[in-house]
């Protein structure tokens, strides 16, 4: 199977600032590929060295077996960006930017303008094709940036917090609409701050802290170690939990065992997995279980655990959205291109 990206030990540094300290993961085609990461993490840095506005200090990054920078052309016009900020030409019609988009990436006039009007009608908002971005609503402007995206047709499409400060239901319009793109083929790479996000879109996900990649798997490997909690109600609970330690599975998976009003708790990694013999052994011992619940570690919480630093650590700031003022993009921001694509 081809990659849709491959990145190995890629670096950038901004001064004494190392926004990103030898990135290296593998993007399979097809694929719906997470990217978290706490503020300061170096997703955004990431991003622009993919699609060319920032220059890396190192290492190598390829789109579909294309170097970013010294075969940009062809890796750029198999990406399709949506970035967090809203950075669009305000003085044309939403049509007629779809439609310069396009240009930039070679499209011929009448192709660009069929695909404008499937990309605006693909995102819900076909009906605002003469109205300037200015007047649209919050949630229609990041629906256009969606749009902008997917006009050239992208093969790679990044989303870079797509849902950031819209409603739920947009929202869930986005998740349906790209998890359509992503079964008929278009492999996604999404970079989010809700990990319900993530946790119900992604194949695999990536946790980035500090310019590294801490851990690369699937949300429901993740979750798996995290510990999660075994909740039995019995119809006579002991005083104590020390009785009903005592049969027990000996299980080096459980952690904990304790009464909370009346409820035996046990935590545990992979409760799913402990819980039958946990049954098991209270039947045994002659307790009669009334209701069972496994209350499951959510990818929430491990990703706190493994992005949690101790306070005085060296402070991980933003990655270079500010970009240093004597690093070249390799690509000159073109009238109503937004993001900076020719």
């Amino acid at each position: 199977m081809t990659n849709a990206l491959e990145v190995e030990d890629l670096r950038k540094s901004y001064g004494d600032l190392d926004a990103l300290k030898g990135v290296s993961l593998t993007v399979p085609e097809g694929s719906f590929f997470g990217l978290l990461g706490p503020n300061g993490a170096g997703k955004t840095t990431f991003i622009n060295v993919l699609v060319g506005l920032v220059r890396a200090s190192g290492g190598d990054a390829r789109v579909f077996g294309h170097d970013v920078e010294d075969d940009y052309r062809k890796a750029r016009d198999r990406i399709g960006l949506a970035p967090q900020e809203f950075n669009v030409d305000r003085f044309f019609p939403i049509h007629e930017v779809l439609e310069h988009k396009a240009g930039y990436h070679g499209v011929p006039h009448d192709v660009a303008a069929e695909r404008a009007e499937r990309a605006l009608k693909q995102v819900g908002i076909y009906d605002k094709r003469d109205t300037r971005f200015d007047w649209l609503s919050g949630g229609m402007k990041r629906r256009f940036m969606l749009a902008r995206a997917l006009v050239t047709d992208p093969d790679l499409l990044i989303l870079d917090e797509p849902s950031a400060g819209v409603d739920v239901q947009l929202r869930r319009d986005l998740w349906d609409l790209v998890t359509e793109l992503n079964e008929r083929g278009t492999t996604v790479l999404l970079t989010t701050h809700y990990i319900e996000e993530a946790e119900r879109l992604c194949d695999e996900v990536a946790i980035l802290d500090r310019g590294r990649v801490v851990t690369v798997a699937s949300p429901e490997d993740l979750m798996d170690r995290g510990t999660d909690r075994v909740v039995v109600t019995l119809r006579d609970p002991p005083a104590s939990a020390a009785s009903l330690s005592a049969v027990l599975p000996g299980d080096d998976r459980i952690e904990d065992v304790s009464l909370e009003e009346g409820r035996l708790v046990v935590t545990a990694r992979q409760g799913g997995l402990v819980a039958p013999d946990l049954v098991r052994e209270l039947d045994r011992a002659g307790h009669e279980i009334l209701d069972m619940e496994i209350k499951r570690t959510s990818l929430e919480e491990v990703f706190v655990d493994m992005t949690r630093h101790d306070e005085g650590d060296e402070d991980g700031r933003d990655d270079a959205n500010e970009g240093a003022p004597d690093d070249a993009p390799l690509e000159t921001a073109a009238p109503g291109g937004g993001e900076g694509s020719r």
